[in-house]
């Protein structure tokens, strides 16, 4: 314990040697140096997620913590991530560097260009002494060699390598001497090729104003500048392939086309002069005369076309005429008037009976109203010889000790009132 949370993460560069894979998937070998080796284990779920498969004799570069494996008393190291030693981190800055630029969309296939079908002049960035200018001359030289080359010539390897290509592909846009660029370079290693992983580089391809075909290393190989390009061949040699078409084939194609367009003129001349022999046979037979016999029959017939289109007009004229004097006639005011009147008569008639109907009925109604009014009515009582006292002021009169002498009061009797003054109460 003391070892494994003292030590916690190591990273180790060394070399594989007896490999062993058994059923269970785990991975059980030794890393060696010069001077030691020691135990090491890379347990299924982590192995599985490594990107290429170990052997012996293989150069590692390990991350790795120290463990012991009880049964044995033996320490080891337990592996949780393995890469080739060297190729890591270039592979590493390879894949953030292609990443990168894709998502700036440098690497979008319709920002690519089209070649032109026959160059003008062609331009190779490479290295004048390599064997990659020798193929691409080969191929060029063999296929169409009417083509003019010019070469820019870069290191292709090397610290300074990048920079230089960067500058000559730079240099031939704004020259405008060729309309296609050929960046080329023999096959090698990833360090090698490195020159061709340089950012600076790629956007220069991306913003070159000539389309350039890339030609580096072998098939398998792949750099960034080959996403840049507009065009990527597996070889230098195939990229020469790319820019121009096979010269053999095109003047076989040039041929055909010639062969069509004799036929071509052929058939047109032969049909022109089967025309002139048709309009002169023709001319002889068609004579003012006859021309003017056709005319005058011609104008019989438009004239009596005419006639009977006029009358046809005329009676389509009458029919829709008669047709819209009968609606007019279905549709005339007065019939409406008279359906009106009837119908504003049938009306008074009914409201005029309704309405003595409505005024019966409540006489009826209000006549045992008025006998039970008269039967409580105080004017009832009036008719049979009483009287109601009211006071000067107001009021009832209801107690003679509220009448003191000399007191106004006012009686009313059935019909009409009397004024006196008290002389007793």
């Amino acid at each position: 314990m003391l070892l494994e949370r003292g030590f916690g993460s190591l990273w180790l560069e060394a070399e594989i040697s007896n490999l062993a894979r058994p059923s269970s998937g785990h991975w059980y070998f030794s890393l060696k140096d010069a001077t030691a080796q020691v135990r090491c284990c890379m347990f299924r779920q982590r192995n599985m997620l490594c990107t290429f498969s170990p052997r012996d004799g293989q150069q590692v570069l390990v991350r790795a913590r120290i463990g012991l494996y009880e049964p044995r008393g033996e320490y080891q190291l337990v592996i949780d991530h393995m890469e080739a030693a060297g190729l890591g981190a270039l592979k590493q800055q390879f894949e953030e560097l292609s990443a990168k630029l894709a998502a700036e969309g440098l690497f979008a296939a319709e920002r690519k260009r089209a070649l032109p079908m026959i160059p003008k002049r062609i331009g190779i960035i490479t290295s004048p002494t390599g064997a990659a200018i020798r193929d691409i001359l080969h191929v060029l030289a063999r296929r169409f060699i009417a083509v003019p080359v010019l070469i820019y010539p870069v290191a292709v390897q090397g610290a300074a390598a990048a920079a230089e290509i960067t500058a000559a592909v730079r240099l031939a846009g704004r020259r405008a001497e060729c309309d296609v660029l050929i960046l080329a370079r023999g096959g090698g290693s990833l360090e090698d090729l490195w020159a061709f992983n340089d950012e600076a580089l790629a956007r220069a391809i991306v913003a070159s104003p000539i389309p350039i075909v890339s030609g580096i290393g072998h098939e398998i190989d792949f750099t960034i500048a080959d996403f840049a390009a507009d065009i990527r061949a597996p070889t230098p040699s195939a990229a020469a392939e790319i820019a121009v078409p096979d010269g053999e084939e095109y003047l076989a194609s040039l041929r055909r086309l010639a062969q069509r367009l004799q036929r071509g003129l052929l058939r047109r001349v032969e049909a022109q002069r089967e025309r002139l022999r048709w309009l002169v046979g023709r001319a002889a037979l068609v004579s003012p005369t006859a021309r003017l016999s056709q005319q005058t029959q011609r104008l019989d017939d438009l004239e009596q076309r005419m006639s009977r289109a006029l009358r046809q007009i005329l009676a389509d004229r009458r029919s829709l005429l008669g047709d819209r004097r009968s609606r007019l006639w279905q549709l005339s005011p007065a019939a409406r008037v008279r359906s009106t009147a009837a119908r504003h008569a049938a009306l008074d008639a009914r409201l005029r009976a309704a309405a003595l109907a409505r005024v019966q009925l409540a006489r009826e109604r209000l006549s045992p109203l008025v006998r039970t009014l008269n039967a409580v009515s105080p004017l009832a009582t009036l008719d049979r010889g009483y009287a109601i006292v009211s006071l000067e002021g107001g009021g009832i009169l209801r107690r003679a000790a509220d009448a003191p002498p000399g007191m106004l009061i006012e009686a009313r009797l059935a019909v009409g009132n009397i004024r006196a003054k008290v002389v007793e109460p």
